[in-house]
């Protein structure tokens, strides 16, 4: 069966932001290098004959853009020997704003990379000082003039919104400069202390407040109106692009589609199965060198998990599930599975319908988890 996108994980950073739990490390050129060649023998084991033709690429962090040129170049032609990069619709890199000197533009750009997705997070040197971040707001505008110069003009960037000390005023700042750019895709999300991270610590301590729910509520409303004035349609909870220059990728994941998920901590969705590699570096690196199969855990997806997992990902997504497309996935409508649940949202005013979709309200959108929890199926 095809398997229409690939993730690849390089988890290597400059620096750890504080809120951050994905699998990352610091960035070491030895490490990097024994990583790069367990990597190859993952791709391998997966892809070991001709290229595979995926509809997108998505490489992603830690930092990609954190290596040397050297291993970036290595990484992009690893990626080509085992990929259709010609066939393929969407090829983006992760990056962050200072990572992105000429040379690895001029990478990136030779070797058939055609999206960036930038962390940007705030237009506030203090504030970004504050999460963790090394990258100044003069390196934004510095990475973002580079790209366009290259001829790299599909670039995304991500905000954050209701960190520590942030008042609905700065996130409103941090707006403006953004769209100034007029770029095609942004997307923004709100903070979340999860566990393993500076700021779970300081939160677990008493050294860290949440913002209050009311302005994280302000800073999401005030996220959708301006960037609908911009010109940016929400297609998905957190994202927001010009039409034509929605995330492919992560339209994947929300149609619930299949993926691989390559590199160290990479999830991937195949045929009848989850599954989640191996973490930590070193076991990473010596379980894939030596067969590469580097899984720590598969977990069985049968007509349950299927069925719940449409309306988890797809209700993600601004246009919601399609009836006809859920009919011709299971052979079952909606209402046959759902019709209960469907009809107490509604009278919730959570979700509404067209003739085609089941969506989420405005309400529903606030109150998202509380509406996915609803359609898990009994055993």
């Amino acid at each position: 069966m095809k398997i229409p996108s690939a993730y690849i994980h390089i988890p290597f950073c400059q620096q750890i932001c504080h809120y951050c739990d994905f699998t990352k490390f610091f960035y070491n050129e030895r490490l990097a290098d024994d990583y790069l060649e367990a990597l190859e023998k993952e791709i391998h084991t997966y892809i070991p004959g001709k290229k595979a033709n995926v509809r997108t690429i998505f490489v992603g962090g830690g930092t990609p853009t954190a290596v040397n040129h050297k291993q970036l170049e290595k990484l992009l032609q690893m990626i080509d020997a085992h990929f259709d990069i010609a066939g393929c619709e969407e090829y983006t890199f992760e990056a962050n704003p200072g990572d992105l000197d000429v040379e690895k533009v001029r990478l990136l750009k030779a070797y058939g990379v055609d999206r960036i997705s930038l962390g940007v997070q705030v237009f506030d040197d203090d504030m970004l000082e504050k999460i963790g971040r090394v990258h100044k707001v003069k390196d934004v505008y510095t990475n973002i003039d580079r790209l366009v110069q290259a001829g790299l003009t599909n670039v995304s960037i991500d905000l954050m919104y209701a960190l520590p000390g942030q008042t609905v005023e700065d996130f409103e700042k941090t707006i403006d400069e953004a769209m100034q750019f007029g770029l095609p895709h942004y997307s923004s999300y709100s903070l979340q202390i999860e566990p393993k991270t500076v700021f779970y610590q300081r939160y677990k301590k008493g050294k860290l407040s949440k913002a209050k729910e009311d302005d994280e509520a302000e800073m999401y409303e005030l996220l959708q109106r301006k960037l609908a004035e911009a010109g940016a349609v929400q297609y998905e909870i957190s994202n927001f692009a010009k039409p034509g220059f929605e995330s492919k990728h992560n339209l994947t994941y929300w149609n619930n589609e299949y993926y691989y998920g390559i590199g160290a901590g990479a999830h991937g969705y195949l045929p009848g199965k989850r599954t989640i590699n191996i973490r930590p570096l070193p076991a990473y690196v010596k379980k894939a060198t030596e067969d590469g199969k580097p899984v720590l855990h598969e977990e069985p997806i049968g007509l349950k998990e299927q069925l719940e997992e449409e309306m988890f990902l797809g209700l993600r997504k601004t246009r919601g599930v399609s009836k006809e497309l859920f009919h011709q996935k299971y052979g079952k409508t909606l209402v046959d599975v759902f019709g209960n649940k469907l009809t107490e949202l509604k009278e919730r005013s959570l979700i509404a319908e067209d003739t085609d979709h089941i969506y989420l309200t405005s309400k529903g959108r606030i109150l998202g988890n509380e509406v996915f929890q609803e359609f898990l199926l009994e055993e």
